[in-house]
């Protein structure tokens, strides 16, 4: 019989035992804040550092071992991807003071900070540019790429469109449309490529790296565009480029935490992995979101994962999986499962339980819901109802996340059965086991189309996760290499039941089993 699940209490089952943290850094949650639209401390409409400081012990209480901050450096624009000052903070955002607070102060709380770097490109304003476009005997002429005057028409010709840009030509004119002189951008006109062809480039850079881990002691970098370095034909040299950043930079700070973006398929990301161990996982996004939206395992999602997983590792050793939902330029997960409370659970259960490091977009845990264009997807995040929300952001009107449509997270904290209070459980029971820090992956043969079920395992020591995907109660015998596994060690609902080798899952429920 059909029917909706109301999660009455997320319990923690059978590991009150464990109470003791064992995720230590680069491991554990991580969760990505776009600062503008995060905390307001002074009232202005814009989120800043110091509003971001004041909340990091709810963070804390939270689970949150890092926070990834979208740029922060000074730009034009409001998402700050194409910056005009490497070596400094955005004065929207608050002083460089503020910002060594905000460090310290996370620090103090074993939280680590990534600062977003944007190295494919500057933004125009940039006095690099500026300086280039107005004296071709620039210094700075060279830290960009130029079509030479004969070879214009050829190359404003070519088409390109990939899954992080969708301009038809790369090619912009400095001047109105005349075929004088025509600059390299990939993403659009206003953020010009650097030429890391150019050694001076690649010094700065390596400065520039220096400045923020030495004098702002942020603990790592989430690496912009990583695979556009060098255009697309020259993968090589972009693989090889990352080796020599990850060199340098590990020179200034040996324990030095990159994370790339590299939106492509598993094959294309793979080369990546020794100069970026830790690369977002948005194969695993996209497949986690199918799944759960068609309420099946249609593809299979363990047997992706594990051969993506075991592809990479053969690779490179070190490799740690930056798993996640969705990001800053993809829609809300609550949007994309149909503003489904139960489906979001279900999706959060899965990301949670995996290998890796996984990433938290700053109000999935509240069930913030958006669309397309960017700023929709990223909207004030709500911390009280109406006016008693002095922190919120008002730089824009929300069009997704409002009062009438998100319950707030102080509502939240409140409700035992709300979502916030899922995400804390489950983030506190992953932050507590070893297993599921650390541990590999195993497929299981628990073959249940309504059921994302695998193996996780760590010293020998094994853990049988299942999820429900579906909106009906499934019943499922245990067979075979499952036998061992009788007692819960962590559920999600109270009508979870387990009979010998026979378990009964609610509707969109995940267990742990020992």
């Amino acid at each position: 019989m059909r029917f909706s699940i109301i999660f009455i209490l997320v319990l923690l089952l059978g590991c009150q035992q464990q109470s003791k943290k064992v995720t230590q850094w680069p491991y554990g949650v991580n969760y990505e804040v776009f600062v503008r639209s995060y905390a307001d401390s002074n009232g202005d409409g814009i989120g800043d550092f110091n509003g971001l400081t004041s909340q990091l012990d709810y963070l804390q209480q939270f689970g949150v071992g890092g926070i990834w901050l979208m740029p922060i450096m000074p730009s034009p624009t409001y998402h700050k991807y194409d910056v005009t000052d490497y070596k400094a903070v955005d004065p929207e955002y608050g002083t460089q003071e503020d910002f060594k607070k905000l460090v310290a102060e996370a620090h103090k709380r074993d939280i680590k900070i990534l600062v977003d770097l944007i190295l494919n490109h500057t933004g125009s304003d940039h006095p690099w540019f500026q300086s280039a476009i107005a004296d071709k005997n620039s210094p700075y002429r060279d830290y960009y790429v130029w079509a030479k005057k004969d070879s214009i028409r050829e190359q404003l010709s070519k088409k390109t469109i990939s899954l992080d840009s969708d301009n038809l030509t790369q090619w912009h004119p400095v001047k109105g449309d005349t075929l004088d002189e025509h600059y390299y951008g990939f993403f659009w006109g206003g953020m010009p490529d650097l030429n890391f062809d150019n050694p001076k480039v690649k010094a700065e850079f390596v400065e520039i790296g220096k400045y923020w881990l030495d004098e702002m002691q942020v603990d790592g970098f989430r690496l912009d565009a990583a695979k556009h370095i060098y255009p697309t034909e020259r993968a090589t040299d972009n693989h090889a480029f990352w080796v020599w950043f990850r060199e340098e930079m590990q020179k200034i700070k040996p324990d030095v935490y990159l994370v790339g973006e590299v939106w492509s398929k598993a094959a294309d990301v793979a080369p990546y992995l020794k100069g970026l161990p830790a690369l977002f996982n948005f194969d695993m996004g996209y497949a986690i979101t199918s799944v759960v939206q068609a309420g099946q395992d249609t593809i299979g999602l363990i047997s992706k994962y594990k051969e993506i997983n075991d592809f990479y590792i053969s690779s490179t050793k070190d490799y740690i999986d930056a798993t996640f939902l969705k990001n800053h330029d993809q829609n809300r997960i609550m949007s994309e499962l149909g503003n489904d409370v139960n489906k979001a659970r279900a999706a959060a259960g899965i990301l949670l339980t995996l290998p890796g490091t996984p990433y938290i977009y700053y109000g999935e845990e509240i069930g913030m819901k958006g669309v397309k264009p960017d700023e929709y997807i990223r909207e004030p995040f709500i911390w009280e109802d109406g006016e008693k929300d002095k922190l919120r952001t008002t730089w824009e009107t929300p069009k997704y996340s409002t009062d009438a449509t998100v319950q707030s997270l102080a509502s939240q904290k409140s409700d035992r059965a709300s979502l916030y209070n899922f995400y804390k459980n489950i983030i506190s029971y992953r932050n507590t086991s070893k297993i599921l820090t650390y541990g590999g992956i195993e497929t299981s043969s628990l073959k249940v189309r309504e059921l994302v079920s695998f193996i996780r395992v760590f010293e020998g020591n094994k853990r049988l996760v299942i999820h429900n995907i579906s909106d009906v109660e499934i019943t499922a015998r245990l067979d075979t290499d499952l036998r061992d596994f009788t007692l819960i060690d962590f559920g999600t609902n109270t009508g979870i039941k387990v009979d010998g080798n026979t378990v009964v899952i609610p509707a969109y429920a995940s267990l742990v089993m020992k």
